[in-house]
This record gives structure tokens, C-alpha cells and sequence, in this order.
């Protein structure tokens, strides 16, 4: 039976004209499910997703749906979920607990009550499932062939258990496939920060400098869009190689307490804690803007800002304003949450096509490989990745050259 916890159901219809939409602009994974809906591979299985709730997910999870999964779906964020979705879900007979704006305490019933229904498989978002399936939950892992993982900060939650040995079932490391990392991460990330700043402060970004912490394939992509859009970027790194990248790049670098100094706009994208602190909003100047775009809320210290503060009000929706004791005026994003999320849509449709077609075949490995996977971390085949990156292709009109026989024994390929 299903007993869902969401806002308001009679939002369903309004959830599942956004969910139609995206799944028009998803070629890649539209042909995985009428794969799926062919063979009904996940019959019998249930898995629950916690993700961020909004309509591409909701897409991944109808794909897996198709395919003969039971399908539970919670929260990766309290901010992320949006309301219309959830109740679009349970519309289709999908198990939801969320809404959005849930407290803490709420988001983790949520992920108890999913956990509840003791999945085959589960998707996480940012390691939250994991954690609890290590800590309270270990009861809901009686069924469990394993997992999937597709953001930066849960692999380093993972790889820290697997590192312990504490790591109790197999997990797939989506988020270092090919067709995750290097699209999603860059170029997801880069458009969709700044449709999160740019849609909540209504200004520009050109003229102004920004402040990218991190130059990952996250940082790449934020620092690569605002110079995009004309801003002048600063990058802060705490890896020579990066950091040097960063410079290669042609952006400047510099330690994060200097560069507090000349931001109009910081953006952290480590998965870290305590990126920007007391000593940095020290620095910047009157009306710098802070947003995150780490899974966590834990890189800009909200907490810091706050107790240097004499007062704080919502400026905008989505922008905190807080009164520094100096009398300078600092402005948070989305409470220090995913910006791109919280104050936005996420990734582009089309981008995340990638990413959920690589979750949906992490799905499928995992019930194919059942037998012979231990409890380590694992990366999916390369030609998957090769599998998907043709679609795609081909769904965009372009073709690409093939070796020769000839050209194969020369690379030892055969």
C-alpha cells in the first residue's frame, strides 16, 4: 500500500507536465526504457532513491518504474524537493516521503520510512542512505545486492568506509563514470549555479569578480560560465595541481583569506567544511554575495555568520541579508544549501540525461552482477560509458569515425 508523505496531491497534474517535459529532452535515457519496459530486468525488486526532488529524478525513477521496480523516493535535501513533483509521483503509483522545506528531523524520517520497505537497491545522493544503512538502519540491509552513488561528496564518504573496511555492500561510484563527471559536474554545475544566482539576485555577473572555491570539475565549470559572462574569476585551491590548472586556465589563484578581500560573489564547490568563515566575512566587502554549490551546507559557515551578525533579514527569496558588526552587509544564498537546487532547477535537462542513464545501468549491473560483487567500491565498465555517449550522439545528429582492422593490430586491440 502506498503511504506517502507529501505536501498537497492535488499538485500531481502541475508535477507531471514538468516531469513530461524533461522526458522529451532525454534521448539517452528513453532508449534504456523501452529496453526495460521490453524485459521488465528489475521486476521484483524494490529501490528506494533519496535525490533531489524535482523532475528530471522523477524521470530516472518512472524509467526504473518501467522496468518492473517497486520504487520508493525520498530527499537528498531539505530544499531541493519540490512539492508538484513529489505529488506527480505519487500520481504514478510511485512511494514518496518529502516535501520541501523539511526539517531536519522530518528529512530523517523520510529516509527511515524508505528505508523501511528494505530495499534490493538503493540510489543516494550524497551518502545520507549509506550512513544510516552503517549506523541505525542496519536491519534494512537484509535484502540489499548494493547501491549506487553519483555525487563527488558521497564518493569520499564511501571511500572512507571502504578504507576502514567498514563498507558493508557493494556500491557503484556513478559519479566517476565518464558520462557523469566530466558533463555533469562541469557543465551541469556551471550553468546551473549561475541560473540560481542570476534567477534569486537579478543582477549581473559581468564586471563583478568571482570568487570560485575548489577547481574541480565543479570549480571548472562555475569559473569557466562566469568568465562566460564577463566576470573577472579568482580561483582558491588547496592542490598545487589544480591550482596551477586554475592558472593554465587563466584565472588568478590565491589563498581564500586574500581573495575575501576583492569578491562581489564567492561560490564553494569542495564538498569540505568551513571554506569561508569568520575570518573571510571579516574581509569582504559591503554587499558581497556567498552561495554553495557542495551537497552540504556546511562549506559557508552560516553558523560564523550569524554570530558575527547584529542582525539578519530576507533580503529576496532565497537571500538572507546578515548586518556584520563592522556594519558591512553579507548576503547568503539558500540558507549556505545547493544553489543550483535550492534556488533553482538543477542541472540542465539535457546534461543530466547522462548522469540517470549511467544510474539506470548502474541499476541494471548490479542485479546482472549479484552473484559476484563483494562489498567494495566499484566503477561501471567503460563501455557503458561508450554505450550511452553514442546514444547521445547519435540523438544530436553527429556521427564519428571507427578503427580499421588494420588500425586496431596497430594499437594491439585486438
Amino acid at each position: 500500500m502506498n503511504d506517502s508523505m507529501i505536501r498537497d496531491i492535488s499538485l500531481a497534474e502541475e508535477g507531471l507536465q514538468r516531469i513530461r517535459w524533461v522526458g522529451k529532452f532525454m534521448p539517452a535515457l528513453n532508449a534504456l526504457k523501452r529496453d526495460f519496459i521490453n524485459n521488465q530486468a528489475l521486476k521484483g525488486k524494490t529501490i528506494v532513491m533519496s535525490i533531489h526532488l524535482e523532475a528530471k529524478t522523477a524521470y530516472l525513477a518512472l524509467t526504473l518504474q518501467s522496468a518492473g521496480a517497486d520504487v520508493i523516493v525520498t530527499g537528498s535535501n531539505p530544499l531541493s524537493t519540490q512539492d508538484p513533483i513529489a505529488a506527480g509521483l505519487v500520481n504514478q503509483g510511485i512511494t514518496v516521503y518529502a516535501w520541501h522545506g523539511c526539517t531536519d528531523e522530518e528529512y530523517t524520517m523520510f529516509l527511515n520510512k524508505a528505508l523501511d520497505h528494505m530495499p534490493h537497491i538503493i540510489i543516494d545522493d550524497g551518502g545520507d542512505l549509506v550512513h544510516l544503512l552503517h549506523s541505525n538502519r542496519t536491519d534494512a540491509k537484509k535484502n540489499l545486492i548494493g547501491g549506487s552513488e553519483e555525487t563527488t561528496t558521497g564518493i569520499y564518504r564511501l571511500k572512507a568506509l571502504e578504507k576502514e573496511n567498514k563498507l558493508a555492500f557493494p556500491m557503484i561510484a556513478v559519479n566517476d563514470s565518464y558520462c557523469k563527471y566530466l558533463f555533469d559536474n562541469r557543465y551541469g554545475t556551471g550553468q546551473s549555479v549561475w541560473d540560481g544566482v542570476i534567477r534569486s539576485t537579478n543582477l549581473t555577473v559581468t564586471g563583478k569578480t568571482v570568487v570560485v572555491a575548489g577547481y574541480g570539475w565543479c570549480g571548472k565549470g562555475v569559473s569557466m560560465r562566469a568568465k562566460g559572462l564577463g566576470a573577472h574569476v579568482i580561483v582558491t585551491e588547496v592542490d598545487p595541481i589544480k591550482a596551477i590548472e586554475a592558472v593554465f586556465d587563466g584565472f588568478e589563484v590565491m589563498p581564500m583569506k586574500k581573495a575575501a578581500r576583492y569578491g562581489d560573489i564567492f561560490l564553494t564547490v569542495t564538498g569540505d567544511i568551513d571554506i569561508i568563515t569568520e575570518k573571510h566575512f571579516m574581509e569582504m566587502k559591503d554587499g558581497a554575495i556567498c552561495a554553495n554549490a557542495g551537497h552540504f551546507d556546511c562549506e559557508v559557515s552560516r553558523k560564523d555568520l550569524e554570530r558575527i551578525s547584529d542582525s539578519h533579514y530576507e533580503a529576496r527569496k532565497n537571500i538572507e541579508a546578515y548586518i556584520l558588526l563592522n556594519g558591512n552587509t553579507i548576503y547568503l544564498m539558500a540558507e549556505g544549501r545547493l544553489v543550483n537546487l535550492a534556488a533553482g532547477d538543477g542541472h540542465p535537462v539535457e546534461i543530466m540525461d547522462l548522469s540517470f542513464a549511467m544510474q539506470a545501468l548502474a541499476v541494471s549491473y548490479l542485479c546482472e552482477h549479484e552473484k559476484e560483487l563483494r562489498p567494495q567500491l566499484y566503477l561501471l565498465p567503460r563501455e557503458l560509458d561508450e554505450k550511452v555517449a553514442e546514444i547521445k550522439l547519435k540523438s544530436m545528429g553527429y556521427e564519428i569515425d571507427t578503427l580499421s582492422d588494420k588500425q586496431k593490430e596497430y594499437l594491439g586491440l585486438d
